[in-house]
């Protein structure tokens, strides 16, 4: 796995004009079958993929934190809201709350997360790959692949599967 993310920047960087074409066809003409493709193709990668041997998502990005996000959060910290947002968070160049620094403030060394029961609605969809509409989010898809290799793995899957 160590290997595989050393050269996943470069894999997604070569990959990505290939992935940026096939996802604008994919924008033009999707099939009527889309999100049943990406929630098979989603299944049966992480079947084969174990987040806890990467954790790179928590390595190296943080998630958005939602108003509820912060209110779970807290409330699991038996925190106000505010002092939540003082310890952890701060507000980002798109006026979203975001960590104040990564790798993930909640992250152990045993890539376990210390709050994943109540963890951000970001971290629990991540990489995305079996959301509805999923054409709808192909700038975050072109943006995970470099991050995590389970999307990758979905995305170079879903180029053979889905013809177009």
């Amino acid at each position: 796995m160590e290997e595989f993310l050393n050269q996943l920047p470069k894999l997604a960087k070569d990959k990505h004009k290939e992935n940026k074409t096939f996802f604008t066809k994919l924008k033009k003409k999707a099939p009527k079958n889309l999100d049943y493709i990406m929630q098979d193709l989603h299944e049966e990668e992480f079947e084969r993929t174990d987040c806890l041997t990467c954790a790179n998502c928590c390595k190296t990005t943080g998630p958005l934190f939602t108003d509820k996000d912060v209110d779970r959060i807290a409330k699991h910290f038996k925190q106000k809201a505010q002092q939540f947002i003082a310890n952890y968070l701060r507000v980002d160049e798109d006026n979203d709350y975001v960590l104040q620094s990564v790798p993930c403030t909640f992250l152990g060394a045993d890539n376990y997360c210390s709050i994943y029961d109540v963890r951000p609605k970001a971290c629990r969809e991540f990489p995305h790959t079996d959301r509805k509409k999923f054409q709808q989010i192909s700038n975050i898809t072109m943006k995970n692949v470099a991050i995590c290799p389970a999307a990758f793995n979905i995305v170079e899957a879903m180029k053979k599967r889905i013809k177009i």
